[in-house]
């Protein structure tokens, strides 16, 4: 059986990867469709792929962009040390200058139609002071999520951190979800579970993912 990702509205999730795996990919295209509006920050990648792969998932991304269902906010060239020249960007990976850019976005109109997507936190400890950076998750990219009443999702790499990161993004956000590679003799298996979501019931067993030929994701329960 098959089973979309759902995710909450108003709510934090943090996502554990053990690769850069698109968790995104199954989740944005759903969430636009239904009418929601999608600010999705790209760190690892230059913008124009995650545009290549919407466009393979159906989106018509310049469409999306110009009446600003989809916002692709350019963090990858910062870590290049380069000039972003993308419409939204951030132009520094400092934690000093993130916090300043996050309490202005917390003072922003509320929207509980908007969906938030970081594909990966963790390269900004590349750039910063792991607790700095920890800091900045739970003073801003958490509690952000409900004082705009938005729904936001943050990927973190999994065996690269302390495991006191790990133990404080665990207790901040609302859900953490696993997402990682499994080897069975020579088979490659994607699979993910739920490791934990308040005030919901929820399935802690390993489900496998099944990735189409357009990377479209889906859920074997």
């Amino acid at each position: 059986m098959q089973e979309s990702v759902v995710v909450r509205r108003q709510f934090s999730l943090c996502v554990w990867l053990v690769r850069a795996f698109r968790f995104e990919l199954r989740i944005l295209p759903g969430w636009i469709r239904t009418g929601g509006i999608t600010a999705y920050n790209v760190h690892t990648r230059p913008p124009e792929k995650i545009r290549e792969q919407f466009k393979r998932l159906g989106l018509d991304t310049d469409t999306l962009e110009s009446t600003d269902k989809l916002r692709i906010i350019d963090w990858y060239t910062a870590s290049l040390g380069l000039k972003p020249t993308e419409k939204r960007a951030v132009p520094s990976l400092k934690t000093a200058d993130l916090s300043l850019d996050m309490r202005d976005l917390m003072r922003e109109t509320p929207s509980p139609e908007l969906l938030r997507v970081w594909d990966t936190t963790s390269y900004l400890a590349r750039f910063n002071d792991e607790r700095i950076w920890v800091e900045l998750e739970l003073t801003r990219f958490v509690p952000s999520s409900n004082i705009i009443q938005s729904t936001g999702i943050g990927g973190v790499m999994r065996g690269v951190h302390s495991d006191w990161v790990y133990k404080q993004l665990e207790g901040a956000y609302e859900g953490v979800i696993d997402f990682k590679l499994e080897e069975e003799g020579k088979t490659l298996r994607d699979v993910m579970r739920i490791r934990n979501m308040r005030n919901v019931h929820f399935d802690r067993e390993w489900h496998e993912l099944k990735i189409g030929e357009n990377f479209e994701v889906t859920l074997d329960k």
